[in-house]
């Protein structure tokens, strides 16, 4: 059965934990304000596409297919984004909310998340190469056997990162949060 190709349409306003979201390839499409909460989005092609003020929290994503997806003032909580096909997968964030969300083993270099919400995100054992984390706050985030090579967290708050289990080689850091790479030696600075 060949899947539904869907390109360069505006969806608006779509409630689909009322109405079964469409599985299908969609193409240059926009979300704006729709409502994908616990939906099963499995198997679904996203390409080029971009989401407003959309609500995934929850959402089924498992074999999701996002390549260069933008998402904007969206709501992605508990979004288990290790779940998609990690085939060329490429999305970035901007005013998200993700909390509790996972992007556990991916390999996602040079990633953007400008003013996120990041808190108790779990980033352990991704590839975040050349990532920008810009004015985001990472309270609680777990970062174990992270790749941050060249990413910049220079704007970001809150985290903890361990330099001996993390790879933070040429990762760029302000003076203000630093702290947050030293919270593991449990020393006081004053």
């Amino acid at each position: 059965m060949t899947p539904t190709f869907i390109d360069s349409e505006h969806f608006s306003n779509k409630d689909f934990t009322v109405k079964p979201f469409k599985k299908a390839e969609y193409d240059n499409c926009v979300f704006t304000n729709c409502n994908f909460a616990e939906a099963d989005l499995s198997s679904t092609t996203f390409i080029e596409c971009e989401f407003n003020t959309c609500n995934f929290s929850n959402a089924n994503l498992k074999y999701t297919i996002f390549r260069d997806v933008d998402f904007m003032d969206c709501k992605l909580v508990g979004a288990q984004f290790q779940d998609c096909n990690p085939f060329l997968l490429s999305f970035n964030f901007a005013n998200c909310q993700l909390q509790f969300s996972s992007f556990y083993k991916l390999k996602l270099n040079g990633i953007k998340f400008v003013k996120c919400n990041l808190n108790q995100v779990n980033f352990a054992e991704a590839v975040l190469n050349n990532a920008l984390f810009d004015a985001c706050d990472f309270k609680h985030a777990i970062f174990e056997q992270t790749n941050l090579k060249s990413s910049d967290l220079s704007s970001s708050k809150n985290f903890v990162i361990n330099p001996e289990n993390n790879t933070i080689v040429r990762a760029k850091f302000s003076k203000e949060n630093v702290l947050g790479l030293l919270h593991h030696y449990q020393i006081n600075i004053v």
